[in-house]
């Protein structure tokens, strides 16, 4: 599927302006992106609506063709080819089927699928975060790795990549440990988990 990580002249072009403009702010990504077909990004902390601009950088830099979900109203016509070529997967939060199974449904049913959530689920300090990521990931069969953007290093890129086990309690605890140390774009939003 064409997306906007992946069409030609657009996506150099993009590429090249993250770049340039993570140079400029004084940013750097960092880490690589997992070198398997399929995987969950859990992406923390998200204190800001920059985050998603940051993701974007990180995604161009490293040669990713991130996906996200978004509510399938972001889908219909006239916007909704445009919400799909930058990655967007529809979701039906009405529907009985819930969000976790749709979403492992569209994981299993494509050849690669690089899938991005934000676990805090805002960009408000909150106390712990909301497992959709993690129940994806562990019914679609697929490991999760780490997004991160750090205002105190000036760093974003990725992380570790965790291989899922029957012990969702230490699986999080494992996952949450990465970002222990990571400071959020409004620190004062930073979730201490």
């Amino acid at each position: 599927m064409r997306t906007i990580f992946n069409t030609p002249l657009i996506t150099p072009a993009f590429r090249l302006l993250f770049k340039l403009a993570l140079r400029l702010a004084g940013w750097r990504v960092v880490g690589e992106l997992p070198d398997i077909p399929k995987f969950v990004i859990a992406g923390a902390p998200h204190t800001s609506n920059w985050d998603f601009v940051m993701f974007l950088a990180i995604a161009f830099i490293l040669k990713g063709d991130l996906r996200y979900m978004g509510k399938k109203e972001l889908f219909r016509w006239p916007y909704g080819a445009f919400f799909r070529w930058c990655g967007g997967v529809a979701v039906d939060r009405a529907k009985p089927q819930g969000l976790v199974e749709q979403t492992v449904d569209a994981v299993q049913d494509a050849d690669t699928f690089q899938l991005i959530i934000t676990p805090e689920g805002t960009r408000k300090k909150v106390d712990e975060w909301k497992l959709g990521f993690y129940h994806i990931a562990k019914e679609a069969g697929v490991p999760i790795s780490t997004g991160f953007v750090d205002s105190s290093t000036k760093t974003c890129g990725i992380g570790p990549t965790y291989t899922l086990t029957d012990d969702v309690d230490a699986d999080i605890a494992n996952i949450q440990g990465f970002f222990k140390d990571k400071v959020g774009i409004n620190p004062e939003l930073t979730s201490k988990l």
